[in-house]
C-alpha cells in the first residue's frame, strides 16, 4: 500500500526550497530565485506556506544597507522531508 505523499512538500517549488535546505544550514531568498527561477511573489507564497506548516523558519535581516530574508529548516521540516523521501520511495520500489 502505498502512503500519501505531503501535499506540501509535493510542489516543485517548495520541494526545491526544502532540497535546498536539506543540503545547506541556511539559504537566502536570492539563491532560490537564482536557482528556482520562479518570480519573487510565487518564492514569498510558498514560503508563507512552509512556515506555516513549522517546516522553516525564517530570518529577516539587513545585509550591506539592504532587506536580506534567509530561511532555516526547523526540526519538524526536516522530519517531514525525510518522511516525504521515504514515501517517494515506496512508489518506486520494486517488488521481487
Amino acid at each position: 500500500m502505498y502512503k500519501d505523499l505531503d501535499p506540501l512538500l509535493h510542489s516543485q517549488l517548495r520541494l526545491t526550497i526544502i532540497s535546498l535546505l536539506m543540503t545547506s544550514e541556511e539559504v537566502d531568498f536570492n539563491q532560490i530565485k537564482d536557482t528556482s527561477n520562479a518570480t519573487s511573489g510565487n518564492i514569498s507564497v510558498q514560503i508563507k506556506k512552509l512556515q506555516d506548516a513549522g517546516y522553516i523558519e525564517v530570518v529577516k535581516s539587513f545585509k550591506n544597507n539592504y532587506q536580506n530574508t534567509s530561511l532555516k529548516m526547523t526540526d519538524k521540516g526536516i522530519k517531514a522531508f525525510e518522511d516525504y523521501v521515504n514515501s517517494l520511495k515506496q512508489y518506486i520500489k520494486t517488488n521481487k
